[in-house]
């Protein structure tokens, strides 16, 4: 993979950090609040951080996942991992949004993960049929989370800014996959680092949707 691609890729992921995090993010925007002396909670920053870190698992283990397809190592408890931490994004939204949803969210999310390993599978074994249904498939799921999410948070989450990150999501996390797969070294490295920052930034999407919707939660 060219170095090309992956500069537009890149620049492509600022402009959508940018979009999440200057729309969707109320901890971003605050110049406003910053310039009236007015100071961040603690429950606002340890939950941001909270989301952080979930989101950062999911892409570490994701590539974990890919590192160990690549090489033919047994990746079972890797998967068992990512399943996890599905789960802990899903309950991580339960105090505002209910069981149910965090239910929801999570079962979403697995949908997620299993269809990423279909893809994978599919790229390594050069199964461009398979890779095509998967794919499809992935970003259908992809729709049905953003719809959601925006059902849940309309205001701070409207779905064509859900779709459009978890669209580059996907993207990236291919672009990741096949440099891996292909044994361009170099270029995986890029792709992985791309991928980290955008899912940063995604978490900051979340957690920031979340506090502006239910403000008094995190005084």
């Amino acid at each position: 993979m060219s170095k090309k691609p992956l500069i537009g890729v890149f620049l492509a992921t600022l402009m959508i950090g940018a979009l999440v995090g200057g729309i969707l993010n109320p901890l971003i925007v605050s110049h406003a609040q910053a310039s009236q002396g007015q100071l961040f909670t603690k429950a606002q920053v340890d939950f941001k951080m909270e989301m952080r870190r979930l989101w950062e698992d999911h892409v570490t283990y994701t590539r974990i996942f890919i590192v160990e397809t690549a090489a033919n190592v047994s990746n079972d408890l890797t998967v068992a991992r990512l399943l996890k931490n599905q789960e802990d994004i899903g309950n991580a939204i339960k105090p505002y949004y209910g069981d149910a949803a965090g239910n929801k969210l999570t079962a979403l999310l697995k949908q997620h993960i299993a269809i990423a390993g279909e893809v994978v599978y599919a790229a390594k074994a050069g199964n461009y049929t398979a890779l095509d249904a998967a794919n499809k498939q992935w970003f259908a799921n992809a729709d049905e989370i953003a719809t959601f999410l925006s059902q849940a948070n309309p205001t701070y989450w409207p779905q064509w800014a859900m779709k459009d990150m978890l669209y580059n999501h996907l993207i990236l996390t291919k672009d990741e996959a096949f440099a891996r797969l292909h044994g361009d070294y170099a270029a995986d490295i890029r792709a992985y680092d791309v991928v980290v920052y955008q899912a940063l930034t995604m978490a900051d999407g979340l957690s920031g949707g979340i506090i502006g919707q239910f403000p008094t939660m995190f005084c």
